[in-house]
């Protein structure tokens, strides 16, 4: 059941809502198709904490768009607004669900390339890397201050913060502290000091990526910030979901440099342990078998 308060909020912009269908969502969200008087959207809803994060995710959007080339559909921000005591919401454009055909893999590949060439939507007087305001992944923060430094921003802004949730919530292994704080240690030697700044979807599994009509894809559910692209690509291998096509269409339109399979190792180890803080002990074993390089 849509709460009137979103109903009425939304009215002015949508005209008034005729129609609104739960649709398959994430979990820290409620999911709608609405129909309104102006058009057919899309609504996330929630209440509480998981309401917060609303404006942080439409200013991802916004980037992604404004950046994105024409065979990469990023949904419009049609209005959005956080939870303080009435629920928070986030509107966006209808995308119409279609299917990728033979090609449809080469066509993301491609076109997931020319995103991360292009020139980062925003940008800070600290450094390139980071973003206009810190946002979440999942459901948990992420901090994204403005950096010079590659390697420590992805010490500072990333790995670090995740492995002390990870200690305080007593998901933490006693084994682990000598090669973490060694990995910490090495990231200016495995990582390059100042990749291009490309803007990144920064949550880019198979889920947050949607076949459209047309045979385009859409990204969605962003965790944005401007850094490596090679982040974003480690991502599609953690959980699979992506074709031999979308890699080869990829690494044709720009190539990796030598080394990516240790750094892919460095940037997944981030989503294994916020995986283990959200989820809890099903990804220890993922969290040990990196850091077990570092041992």
């Amino acid at each position: 059941m849509l709460p009137d308060s979103i109903r009425l909020a939304l009215s002015p912009v949508i005209g008034a809502v005729r129609r609104a269908e739960p649709v398959g969502g994430g979990c820290s969200a409620h999911a709608s198709r609405v129909e309104a008087d102006r058009g057919v959207f899309f609504l996330k809803w929630a209440e509480g904490e998981g309401g917060r994060s609303f404006e942080a995710e439409a200013e991802g959007l916004r980037a992604l768009r404004s950046v994105a080339p024409e065979d990469l559909l990023v949904p419009a921000v049609v209005a959005v607004r956080n939870a303080n005591g009435a629920p928070g919401y986030l509107l966006l454009a209808w995308v119409e669900a279609g299917r990728f055909d033979d090609g449809g893999g080469r066509r993301f590949g491609r076109a997931l390339a020319a995103l991360h060439r292009a020139e980062a939507p925003v940008t800070g007087e600290a450094g390139p890397y980071g973003f206009s305001g810190d946002n979440v992944i999942g459901r948990l923060p992420q901090v994204n201050p403005w950096r010079a430094d590659w390697p420590a921003f992805f010490r500072d802004a990333r790995l670090r913060p995740q492995f002390e949730r990870a200690r305080a919530s007593g998901r933490w292994r006693t084994g682990w502290e000598a090669p973490a704080e060694r990995l910490l240690a090495q990231l200016g030697d495995l990582l390059p000091s100042r990749p291009h700044p490309s803007p990144l979807h920064g949550d880019l599994w198979s889920g947050n990526v949607l076949a459209v009509a047309g045979g385009r894809a859409a990204l969605v559910d962003p965790a944005a910030y401007v850094g490596h692209r090679e982040a974003d690509l480690a991502m599609t291998e953690l959980f699979g979901g992506f074709d031999a096509a979308f890699y080869d269409a990829y690494r044709a339109a720009w190539p990796l440099e030598p080394g990516y399979p240790e750094r892919r190792e460095v940037y997944n180890l981030y989503h294994l342990v916020n995986h283990l803080n959200h989820f809890g002990e099903g990804y220890a074993l993922g969290v040990e078998r990196v850091l077990r390089r570092w041992a």
